[in-house]
């Protein structure tokens, strides 16, 4: 994407530059140590990383990989790029190697791994990201037996409603009338479905419009709230043949999503300013509203544990927990930066 640079641009690229400075130096907290460690490590094996720019959504809830910029050139990254990745091929350009990093959904992550595409987990970033909308007709996920649902096949709404159904004693395919479309929110308004759901940011123009009452928001209502709904995931092949460098990576990310808690203005501007999104207010709502202030609290593992758990008895995925945890997690670089990064 051509870089457009203006005056506001330039001033808040310092203001991030400053920030990755201050934040490698002495960590999130303001603690002394990171710059330490840093220091003491080795440098990267490499200096190429590529991560993925979602296209044809605005994904304000990834701002923790649009805010890494900085920090990942602090680490030694001097060949960084983001790679333009259209619609559902985001879900699948670290498995493919068109990335070598990306922030995914827990759900998305977990299809694709299952799937047998080459990725390890490792680190969770945030929770919240999905609401559902309906009309009067539907106050919560029980509520949906018998509804016309909206959805577009094959992506995350999709398989967390499914989940959701599942978990409060719904036959997803039986109870459920799923209507596939690109367009819910249309079908809505001409009442042709009573329900559907979406992600940050789309749900604050929906909550704008008034277009449905919300039933279900996974960054406030449990248990949905107390796992991570976004994680970090690498390429299989770079996190074992680059540890150094996946660990400064980790790094980045991570103080990237201390930032989204420390300057959430800040980081809406960024968003606008990189093209991600044209509603300032809109990002600045998501910085605001979805906690971005839990992955040193939150057990990642066990929100691995649980979202598998229930996708395997919906039958959205054949691998058992475990084998997922086994085969596909690496938590030691989380559990090395968990020390380091103190609250």
């Amino acid at each position: 994407m051509p870089i457009v640079h203006s005056r506001r641009r330039f001033l808040t690229d310092l203001a991030f530059a400053g920030a990755a400075g201050g934040l490698a130096g002495v960590g999130a907290s303001g603690l002394i140590g990171a710059s330490q460690s840093l220091a003491a490590e080795p440098p990267p094996e490499t200096t190429s990383v590529r991560i993925p720019r979602f296209v044809g959504f605005p994904a304000t809830c990834l701002a923790p990989m649009y805010a890494a910029e900085e920090f990942l050139r602090a680490e030694g990254f001097t060949d960084l790029r983001y790679i333009d990745v259209p619609g559902s091929g985001y879900l699948e350009a670290v498995g493919r190697g068109t990335v070598d990093f990306a922030q995914d959904f827990a759900v998305s992550a977990l299809r694709r791994i299952d799937a047998g595409d080459p990725m390890t987990l490792l680190a969770g970033l945030h929770a919240g990201c999905l609401e559902g909308f309906a009309n009067d007709s539907v106050r919560s996920v029980r509520d949906l037996k018998g509804k016309r649902v909206g959805v577009f096949a094959e992506i995350t709404e999709y398989w967390i409603l499914k989940i959701m159904a599942a978990y409060v004693g719904l036959d997803p395919a039986r109870d459920i009338h799923w209507v596939n479309t690109q367009h819910p929110i249309d079908l809505f308004e001409q009442g042709k479905i009573d329900a559907y759901a979406t992600l940050a940011a789309q749900t604050f123009d929906i909550r704008a419009r008034k277009l449905g009452r919300s039933f279900i928001n996974t960054a406030i209502d449990r248990p949905w709230s107390q796992y991570f709904c976004c994680v970090f995931e690498g390429n299989r092949e770079f996190v074992r043949k680059y540890p150094v460098a996946t660990k400064r990576v980790v790094r980045a990310m991570l103080k990237a999503t201390d930032l989204c808690v420390s300057d959430p203005a800040g980081v809406a501007r960024r968003l606008v300013d990189r093209g991600i999104t044209d509603r300032y207010d809109y990002a600045l709502q998501t910085m605001n509203e979805l906690p971005y202030d839990k992955w040193r609290d939150y057990d990642v593992e066990d929100s691995v544990r649980f979202y598998a758990l229930r996708m395997h008895e919906a039958g959205l995925i054949k691998s058992a927990p475990n084998k997922i945890i086994s085969d596909a997690c690496d938590w030691r670089f989380l559990n090395e930066l968990k020390r380091e990064l103190k609250a």
